[in-house]
């Protein structure tokens, strides 16, 4: 057996030749999908994803749908995060409530309910600053998020809890995106009329969610933690949704807010050569 070049039979598949037309397609067009490779090659799939990863040492990866930002809207997200970086000194984003509303649903495999034919879900909104964070706020099926609700739901309970437990009292900033409700008008003079200073809908970079807080480490946490077990009920989402949001540690906030103004550069780096 010691002077035999192998044991069974030769392969019939993955042969030299296969690997190299393979490899001479992939180069020529990388984007080529191994199910139509298996198919044009009449392979098995498995057999072509082994071909690929463990003979030619390659990796498959996914194309993903993505916002789409031409030249304009690239340059104005640049030039905002250059103006709130001068604006927000070192350290000073700690005196910053980073607020945020999200559709919260049941997932799928849990979200039916007798008599219920449509998706369960709500709306949260939520605020956190480096040294403490709001209770979440649910806003009640049925309700359209328009200026009135907003600031009668939202604004108002969220930044009178800010004010006086989160800040006590002292100067403070309120963040929100550039959705209709936040832009109005209504939503835009009820801050000046409380004398709130407020990251406005001029000045928070348009298509960048991932320069929120919330949005880019505590929304996914929270969610995995809270649907983590079956919730088969919008009550019981709610209770364990508001559970969790106790338990995430504020070192974990602070650190998550603590990393802004590192968001604002890695912007400003990355599409700095958009501007004129």
């Amino acid at each position: 057996m010691s002077d035999r070049t192998r044991v069974g039979r030769p392969r019939s598949a993955r042969t030299p030749a296969l690997k190299s037309s393979v490899r001479c397609r992939i180069l020529r067009n990388p984007r080529r999908s191994m199910r139509k490779m298996s198919r044009e090659f009449c392979v098995n799939h498995e057999t072509m994803r082994e071909l690929v990863v463990e003979d030619l040492g390659m990796k498959s990866n996914k194309r993903e749908n993505v916002h789409h930002l031409n030249d304009s809207i690239r340059r104005k997200p640049l030039e905002r995060c250059t103006q709130l970086k001068a604006r927000f000194a070192p350290w000073t984003e700690d005196q910053i409530l980073f607020s945020d509303e999200k559709l919260q649903a049941i997932p799928d495999s849990i979200k039916y309910i007798d008599r219920v034919q449509k998706p369960l879900s709500l709306m949260v909104s939520a605020g956190l600053s480096a040294n403490s964070r709001t209770n979440l706020i649910f806003v009640p099926q049925g309700v359209k998020i328009n200026s009135q609700t907003y600031r009668e739901l939202v604004l108002e309970p969220e930044t009178a809890s800010a004010s006086e437990k989160l800040f006590q009292n002292y100067p403070w900033t309120y963040q929100q995106d550039s959705a209709p409700a936040h832009a109005s008008k209504i939503s835009q003079g009820w801050f000046r009329e409380q004398n709130i200073d407020l990251i406005s809908k001029d000045e928070w970079p348009p298509s960048s969610p991932d320069l929120n807080p919330l949005d880019y480490s505590v929304r996914a946490n929270l969610e995995s933690r809270a649907c983590a077990k079956s919730q088969k009920s919008l009550e019981s989402l709610k209770v364990s949704l508001l559970s969790e949001w106790q338990k995430i540690p504020q070192e974990k906030l602070r650190k998550a807010v603590h990393q802004f103004r590192g968001k604002l550069t890695s912007v400003i780096h990355i599409k700095g050569c958009y501007i004129d």
